[in-house]
């Protein structure tokens, strides 16, 4: 049976609207910062606790199947009206440094019924050209992530709360436009009980844990890399006073890229194949580690944000393909709870690497810390081109 046309778009769109919550404070953390007079760490643990959110959200969907005994669409929805109800939160006027934490907490925690749970409705819709699919879909996730940047640009003389607001509507709209317009799809099989061996049994297949920790390597840099563009463009901007760089709209830019080069990377899976893609973004993702800390010599700002534009697009075009082989090597009924399992291990790394950097950049304000994120590739390169 042929897929109705507008099924990915639709699930593209909903995507990039719910998960522009992720990075809602960041694209505000200075005014947040003064609003309620938290401390130069305070970007590491907001981070951290929308991904520690994240980790818990997925680990208690993974535990229950939730997303394999459940219509996706609904738990999408649920999700997202969820998700968005706790970012709104954020600038409730009870606020203070706890709550904050919290309610970022709870918006990571229902995101995991929004990411893993719109690759798992993907992958129930397209066995074949998965990994194209995937390309579109995490590049809405790339663009949702940028997005709050973009807003608080344009929105920058009025209030950064609106940024908080917009993105709660976006997430509620996208919610509804999964539930209504996209049902469960024919490859879907549902699975009727929750079984704890589920995760264990996953991992005793070789060819999903060459995936998995290709992807775990993926992950240590990818947040890290997100969360420090801003940063990145400051450091470059105190480093040569004779230049001026609009933070919010370049970090947009920066990030936003990323997205096309998911679609590149799904087109480019099916001529070369989704293994080979994922080396081949890991690898450049990992040169980029390595030059990062003599990037800041180079005087021109062109050259500059040329060498941030070029590692974000290969930073991420590796995302889809590690969903990808995950998603193909593993039982369809427990392909939900898969993804979700891994994506819950790939996040809990994360919180490592960001509060790992933040405090080296507090501690030491040397760009050479950045030569650690490619710990992360290096490992994943080797994870994927072990041969038992």
């Amino acid at each position: 049976m042929k897929n109705p046309k507008y099924v990915l778009p639709i699930i593209v769109i909903s995507q990039f609207c719910c998960t522009s919550l992720w990075f809602a404070t960041n694209g505000v953390m200075n005014a947040i910062r003064i609003e309620y007079q938290l401390e130069a760490y305070a970007m590491g643990w907001l981070t951290s606790a929308v991904q520690f959110g994240f980790i818990s959200g997925t680990l208690t969907f993974a535990l229950f199947s939730i997303s394999d005994r459940f219509s996706p669409s609904k738990v999408f929805l649920i999700s997202a009206f969820c998700a968005a109800l706790f970012n709104f939160c954020f600038i409730l006027e009870i606020v203070n440094s706890t709550y904050i934490l919290l309610f970022r907490f709870l918006t990571g925690f229902f995101l995991a019924g929004i990411y893993p749970v719109g690759m798992k409705i993907a992958s129930d819709y397209y066995d074949k050209g998965l990994g194209k699919s995937l390309g579109y879909l995490v590049g809405a996730l790339v663009l949702g992530t940028a997005l709050p940047h973009l807003i608080n640009d344009l929105l920058i003389l009025i209030s950064w709360k609106y940024v908080i607001i917009i993105t709660s509507i976006l997430s509620l709209f996208g919610g509804f436009l999964m539930y209504f317009l996209v049902k469960d799809g024919p490859f879907r099989t549902r699975s009727n009980n929750f079984e704890f061996s589920i995760i264990a049994s996953v991992f005793k297949k070789r060819k999903f844990r060459q995936a998995s920790f290709g992807y775990f390597g993926h992950m240590w840099e990818l947040y890290t890399f997100w969360a420090f563009v801003p940063i990145l463009l400051v450091s470059y901007n105190n480093t040569y006073n004779n230049i001026s760089i609009d933070i919010s709209l370049l970090s947009f830019i920066i990030i936003g890229i990323g997205s096309l080069s998911c679609v590149i990377s799904g087109y480019l899976s099916e001529i070369i194949g989704v293994k080979r893609t994922a080396l081949l973004f890991l690898t450049g993702s990992f040169i980029c580690c390595l030059l990062a800390p003599f990037a800041f010599f180079i005087e021109s700002q062109n050259i500059f944000i040329s060498f941030l534009m070029i590692w974000s697009f290969l930073v991420i075009g590796d995302s889809p393909m590690f969903s990808t082989l995950v998603a193909k090597n593993v039982e369809a009924k427990n392909k939900g709870t898969a993804l979700t399992i891994v994506n819950c291990i790939g996040y809990t790394l994360t919180i490592i690497s960001i509060l790992l950097i933040t405090k080296l950049n507090i501690g030491l304000a040397s760009n050479y810390m950045y030569l650690l994120l490619g710990i992360g590739p290096l490992l994943g390169i080797l994870a994927l081109n072990r041969k038992a």
